[in-house]
């Protein structure tokens, strides 16, 4: 008798749009979430668009943060619990929104997204990217209950980290592979619809590459949509391997040897350029990889993600170390090889 059982969740209710922020209020009255809401926000986004989000609600409570740190999530606990916190909204980019996240999902209450910059696909998955020391731990959360995503507000966000968001959801090609292989030889659950939805967003950023400009809004529009999507297909296969593969492992790896250099996203971007190599050789679709990102102003190689060649070969070489996820990096690539790709791809 066939039993098998899968729990998805996924946000109730997303608003993308044009000047949508003074609708959050509603999107989260919908909700019937019950006492005060606490915004976790950091300077900047406070700052934009804090009073706003706060008259939309009846005596909010704000805390500000400055890192996403496991020990910032605890005293974020610690104000929810001491103002009786009925939910979490998280304002701004990837730091508040992951520990606001996280915080919501150790405390059981519910969840709401308002991204102000769109760097990476946290604004919507069921994950959050939190670094100690020389490690960035992916932690599981349940997914947001709302997004409001403001384009008019996330295309006024530094360039850069839009870009990033880009790269991100292109790096989607290869985690697709990386997720394929593993289950062809390690015998690793594949869900279709989830590898099927990340592989099409992928192909939607690649596909309006060229249309994606600084200062454009619909251009903020078609990278949360694509957001949104990625979010939505981790939801579906309950793990992050419809967005994560050894792209990501390289990128985690980069963050220890090169902290601080590049954009978590700009990292993927560029390792998947080399992990589409090694998937496909030199036929592969490698170049169409490096040229959507050359397009939208992202970095294609090792300087431009301000790392030396030496240091991308040693994140490419002790990757597969990271974690217990196979990839097309299997239990390491030997230097020659790893330099070879780098080689051919330009990428070194």
């Amino acid at each position: 008798m066939f039993d098998k059982r899968t729990w998805i969740k996924l946000p109730r209710n997303v608003v993308v749009g044009h000047d949508v922020l003074g609708e959050l209020g509603e999107a989260v009255g919908e909700l019937s979430l019950s006492g005060p809401a606490l915004i976790v926000t950091s300077p900047t986004p406070d700052r934009l668009a804090g009073d706003r989000v706060r008259a939309q609600f009846d005596d909010p409570e704000t805390v500000s943060i400055e890192e996403a740190r496991f020990d910032t999530i605890e005293e974020v606990v610690e104000v929810a619990r001491a103002t009786d916190a009925g939910f979490l909204v998280g304002l701004g980019g990837g730091k508040p929104i992951d520990v606001a996240k996280t915080a919501s999902d150790r405390l059981g209450v519910g969840f709401v997204s308002v991204p102000t910059a769109a760097s990476h696909d946290g604004i919507v998955s069921g994950r959050s990217s939190i670094p100690e020391g020389d490690t960035r731990h992916s932690v599981a959360a349940d997914p947001p209950l709302a997004v409001v995503a403001d384009t008019e507000l996330i295309a006024e966000a530094p360039w850069e980290l839009t870009t990033a968001g880009c790269a991100d959801i292109i790096s989607n090609y290869t985690a697709v592979k990386d997720w394929r292989l593993a289950q062809r030889l390690k015998n690793v659950e594949y869900s279709e619809y989830a590898g099927a939805l990340s592989e099409m967003t992928a192909e939607m950023l690649v596909d309006n590459a060229d249309s994606i400009k600084k200062d454009l809004e619909e251009s903020a529009w078609i990278v949360v949509k694509a957001l949104v999507s990625s979010g939505v297909a981790m939801s579906i296969a309950g793990s992050s391997r419809p967005a994560s593969g050894a792209e990501h492992l390289v990128s985690h790896q980069l963050d220890r040897i090169a902290p601080g250099r590049a954009l978590h996203g700009h990292q993927v971007g560029v390792a998947s350029i080399v992990t589409e190599y090694l998937h496909s050789g030199e036929d592969g679709q490698w170049r169409a990889i490096r040229d959507a990102l050359a397009s939208i102003d992202a970095p294609t190689t090792a300087d431009g993600l301000e790392v030396t060649d030496e240091e991308f070969l040693e994140a490419l070489t002790t990757a597969h170390t990271i974690r217990d996820r196979y990839t097309i990096l299997g239990n390491g690539i030997s230097e020659a090889a790893a330099r070879e790709a780098g080689r051919v791809t330009g990428v070194i």
